[in-house]
């Protein structure tokens, strides 16, 4: 009897834990110099995923990253930091909105946005955007446009 209760447990737990393996999944984000919305892009710059699901932002041409934003990304979401010219992959935990960019090309507006699930955040979101737009020397529309697109 007890064997047969804990077999049902473990039978549980594996379906449960193979059900959420399954229900996640990889998007692929490109770094690139220069892509179907200009120069200094990621592509594609706006994503609407899934709560766990992970994003892997490809080092597709040299000398870029990908990184989140400080005041950007959802209360209690885990920030990141990819090294220049090197792929990096991220799950996305926390629903709401984040905004990263390319460190080294953050003035030329090279930003990406991605939606998980809901946008809860997205008044604080522009909030902040109005202050982190003025680091920009080109491409100041380029996150309004990105933050109409979710």
């Amino acid at each position: 009897m007890y064997n047969a209760c804990m077999i049902k447990h473990v039978y549980i737990l594996l379906f449960t834990l193979f059900s959420v393996l399954l229900s996640s999944e990889e998007h692929i984000v490109k770094m690139l110099n220069s892509g179907k919305e200009g120069m200094m892009v990621f592509e594609p710059a706006v994503l609407s995923i899934q709560k766990g699901d992970t994003v892997k932002f490809v080092a597709t041409d040299v000398s870029h990253n990908s990184a989140s934003i400080e005041g950007m990304i959802p209360e209690g979401a885990e920030p990141w930091t990819g090294a220049l010219s090197q792929d990096v992959t991220v799950t996305l935990t926390e629903e709401g909105v984040y905004v990263y960019q390319c460190t080294p090309h953050n003035m030329m507006a090279m930003i990406g946005v991605i939606k998980v699930e809901s946008k809860g955040n997205l008044d604080q979101i522009k909030q902040n955007a109005e202050v982190y737009k003025k680091t920009f020397l080109m491409n100041q529309e380029r996150l309004d446009n990105y933050l109409l697109q979710i």
